[in-house]
């Protein structure tokens, strides 16, 4: 009995010397996300790949090819050193020190379109129209069910994110770039592990497919696919001109394009039970084969009680993106299994199956 209550003794130190440190998180965390999108904006990844010098960039040489002051450039670089999205190592001579780039600060290269680069998703979020209902999160939670408390984002824009994306160009730019790069880096793998899915289908249609990305990469994976990129019609005339790929204006609440397929990519989870389930009952009338969605499932409960470290890591991603939705949406959410078979059901849909991309999101396959 002793023994136990020195354990427990030990174990609430412990706990309170690691509050000490962790509480910290909370009063200077952003400075992890602002240190990352300077290093984006000046373009500091770029700089350090491409210096003609394959020894380590050094402060002066790196201050010198971005204009950059040397003594904050330092500070970032020291900080961002720290969190491991670069390294500081020794020069050939060891008489300074420079700097190299990571597989982290690699995929900070907004100029890089090469399937890894997340910087352009970095910068839609880090922009001031999407910070700013981050602060208001307490506004929506403190709402009575159906309250006539407006959501995070609408509270401080005076709209949704949507009709922001139709008055505001550039932010809708910054939208449309934010999913081209999210499409390069998961489109390649569903079609690995959906390869099967694709033969005998003809036609596909990607809804709210934006700039077109996503149906791009899939007709170079499908050849014998006929794309269609469907989305708002403000959206589609400024999306790409692509072989293989006709783009459709539309509304997904009133109607989608008749085809063999259907594809829906990080759609779903922007609205309410209701608008999911009647896009849903929509994407089922257009097609007789199968609906692709590509969201994420946040996990019940464990499977066990050991947990692989990504399998966490995995699972903090897709609960920030459930928070995400709280403060950029007005009813959108992160589901559970249990969540999407209700949404599933209630459409329609005869059955489906979930396949694992190793990634936040999976690919739930519905069956008319």
């Amino acid at each position: 009995l002793l023994y136990k209550m020195e354990e427990s003794k030990r174990n609430l130190l412990n706990e309170e010397a690691k509050a000490s440190l962790d509480i910290w998180r909370y009063a200077l965390g952003i400075a992890d996300i602002a240190a990352a999108k300077c290093a984006i904006d000046l373009k500091i990844p770029e700089a350090i790949e491409t210096h003609p010098s394959s020894q380590p960039v050094t402060l002066a040489e790196l201050s010198s090819t971005i204009s950059a002051s040397p003594s904050h450039l330092r500070r970032i670089m020291r900080f961002l050193v720290h969190l491991g999205v670069f390294k500081e190592v020794p020069t050939e001579d060891g008489l300074t020190t420079g700097y190299t780039n990571t597989p982290l600060s690699r995929r900070m290269m907004i100029t890089k379109r090469d399937g890894k680069s997340m910087a352009p998703l970095i910068l839609f979020e880090t922009n001031h129209e999407m910070l700013a209902p981050w602060l208001s999160l307490s506004s929506v939670v403190s709402s009575p069910v159906n309250g006539s408390h407006p959501p995070p984002f609408d509270a401080v824009h005076g709209k949704d994110v949507w009709a922001l994306t139709k008055d505001n160009p550039c932010f809708g730019e910054m939208i449309n770039e934010a999913m081209a790069c999210d499409a390069r880096r998961v489109v390649p793998r569903i079609a690995g592990a959906c390869h099967d899915l694709f033969d005998g289908v003809a036609t596909v249609v990607d809804v709210g497919g934006g700039t077109g990305e996503a149906m791009g990469i899939l007709v170079k994976e499908f050849p014998w696919i006929k794309g269609f990129n469907f989305d708002l019609p403000h959206v589609i005339e400024v999306a790409q001109v692509l072989d293989g790929v006709e783009n459709v204006g539309g509304d997904m609440f009133d109607s989608i394009p008749k085809c063999d397929a259907v594809f829906v990519k990080w759609v779903l989870h922007d609205w309410g039970d209701e608008d999911c389930i009647k896009i849903l009952k929509n994407c089922k009338e257009a097609n007789i084969g199968k609906v692709f969605i590509l969201e994420s499932i946040i996990r019940d409960k464990k499977k066990t009680m050991m947990v692989e470290e990504r399998d966490k890591k995995l699972e903090y991603v897709r609960l920030m993106l459930d928070i995400a939705m709280m403060a950029h949406t007005t009813t959108g959410k992160e589901r559970t299994l249990k969540e999407w078979d209700f949404v599933l059901n209630e459409a329609g849909f005869a059955r489906y199956e979930v396949r694992d991309i190793d990634n936040v999101h999976c690919v739930i396959i519905a069956y008319p």
